[in-house]
């Protein structure tokens, strides 16, 4: 079992790591929209989406794995109403890969953002 550490994503803000990689599969912490210096994005919905994307891509990577070898994804959002808006982004991240998703409306998410979201992938 390897550990993922990189500092294009912020680092955990608790005890655990930014992802695993056992088995030939890797493992991800659900990634928020705080920038690598571990700031929060300014703006809404958008800009934190995008933003929770660059950091998951950033800990694949460093992984050994990238967004088209997912095989899983669950997002964590925290008002249904902005789905169409996330699903979009989601989309445009994945293009015509459609890795298996789960999606959920949550109460309150770490520094009181907007989405999480991560991801069970291949490692190449």
């Amino acid at each position: 079992m390897n550990l993922i550490q990189t500092d294009k994503a912020p680092a955990a803000i608790g005890p655990y790591s930014q992802g695993i990689v056992t088995g030939g599969i890797v493992y991800t912490s659900g990634q928020i929209p705080l920038t690598p210096e571990g700031n929060l994005v300014e703006g809404g919905v958008e800009e934190q989406t995008h933003q929770a994307f660059r950091n998951l891509s950033a800990v694949l990577e460093a992984g050994g794995s990238s967004l088209d070898r997912v095989i899983k994804a669950t997002v964590f959002i925290k008002d249904m109403n902005d789905f169409g808006t996330i699903n979009e982004i989601y989309a445009s991240y994945f293009g015509d890969h459609k890795p298996a998703r789960s999606c959920v409306e949550v109460a309150r998410l770490p520094k009181d953002v907007l989405v999480e979201i991560e991801a069970v992938a291949l490692a190449k």
